[in-house]
């Protein structure tokens, strides 16, 4: 089995669409259907709340307010998954609820001496 990360991207200012209670039920269900494949996950809070860490090339670094980039559709949250395969885990992420943007999955690559 292969671990996958599903990371869900949509337009912050359509968030609140669905009301939250709907979307929480939603994404409930598809735990409580899913559950074998479910490693972890969660949702983040909005891009308002972010703070970027970059080197600053001379040996230190610079600290800013908000996400790295300016896009049309922020990272709103994330499953950790494992699947037999790439084609079993685009099968859980059509399941993810979303009522816009989309989900991205991307394969986890085991580095020697990490944590977890």
């Amino acid at each position: 089995m292969t671990q996958y990360l599903l990371l869900f991207y949509q337009d912050e200012q359509q968030a609140g669409e669905p009301p939250a209670a709907e979307v929480s039920r939603a994404h409930r269900a598809f735990i409580a259907a899913n559950g074998s494949a479910l490693q972890g996950g969660n949702a983040l809070e909005p891009t308002t709340t972010a703070t970027s860490v970059r080197p600053d090339g001379a040996g230190g670094f610079m600290v800013t307010d908000g996400p790295f980039a300016e896009t049309k559709e922020q990272l709103g949250g994330y499953y950790l998954i494992e699947a037999a395969d790439l084609d079993a885990a685009l099968a859980l992420a059509k399941q993810v609820p979303m009522a816009a943007g989309g989900v991205e999955v991307r394969p986890i690559r085991a580095v020697s001496g990490a944590v977890g």
